[in-house]
């Protein structure tokens, strides 16, 4: 009799626990954890600005704002314009997302990146729907910042500089002034004088004019002349060879001449040409 009451029992607690469970309150869901509220992430500030998307946190921590294209060139100083005025000694609170990568939240709670797309500052990058692309699609139709005007996909090569005017020639080294100091019946004197102006020592020279009246060197003093035909060359004399920057030398001859008698007007000094004094 007492077996048959302990089996009563243990049936009646078994069919409890049956109903329990199947018409009972059913078991909690697992809880899943939320991103932390704004309020709780960690609060810096904006030191350095380097373009709309690339910043440097107080602590030195460089870093870049996740979800933004690179700007395009044409658009890259509006783009950082932007970011400084929004971000540069302003308190923002940083949610890292990946190394190298953060997103920033304004003092009222705004995503940066949501307000440059929304103003049309940038562009977005790796999203495919959400509240970024709303905004670009809603920038983009409202021709906002960037959409105003089309970026050129590369930047035309400028003309060619023109030149209405041939390049001024080099600096002459040196002047030379011929003067004739006498004349008479089928002769002439005359002195040359030769000045250095290019700046340097010149140790040796050589002095090549032409005649055009048929006139020939008969005789030169400070110097040595060679004569073929109209071409005259005057190579220094030994006490002569030296030519100091700024300084002169002069040369003197006779000559000979039948008619007219024109002064020489082009000289060329160890190969370079002299102007005329």
């Amino acid at each position: 009799m007492a077996a048959r009451k302990h089996l009563l029992v243990l049936l009646t607690l078994f069919l409890a626990a049956c109903t329990a469970e199947q018409g009972g309150t059913p078991h909690p869901a697992p809880r899943v954890s939320s991103p932390p509220p704004v309020e709780n992430l960690p609060s810096t500030k904006v030191r350095s600005i380097f373009d709309g998307r690339t910043v440097e946190l107080a602590d030195g921590t460089r870093a870049r704002i996740s979800l933004l294209a690179e700007p395009a060139s044409c658009t890259a100083a509006a783009a950082l314009d932007f970011a400084t005025k929004t971000l540069l000694d302003k308190e923002v609170r940083v949610n890292s997302i990946t190394p190298g990568e953060v997103s920033l939240m304004l003092p009222d709670g705004t995503d940066f990146a949501l307000a440059a797309v929304s103003a049309g500052m940038m562009r977005t990058s790796g999203v495919d729907g959400g509240p970024l692309m709303d905004a670009e699609t809603r920038a983009s139709k409202a021709k906002l910042g960037l959409w105003a005007e089309e970026c050129p996909t590369s930047t035309p090569a400028p003309p060619p500089p023109t030149s209405t005017s041939a390049a001024p020639p080099p600096a002459s080294p040196c002047v030379v002034v011929y003067r004739i100091t006498s004349t008479w019946p089928g002769s002439f004197q005359a002195e040359v004088t030769v000045r250095n102006v290019s700046g340097a020592l010149i140790d040796g020279w050589t002095l090549r004019w032409q005649f055009t009246d048929g006139q020939t060197v008969t005789q030169m003093w400070n110097a040595t002349a060679s004569q073929s035909g109209a071409d005259v060359s005057v190579t220094n004399a030994g006490y002569t060879s030296l030519i100091v920057a700024d300084g002169s030398i002069s040369l003197g001859f006779n000559g000979t001449v039948n008619g007219l008698n024109a002064v020489p007007t082009t000289f060329t000094l160890n190969g370079a040409a002299c102007t005329t004094g």
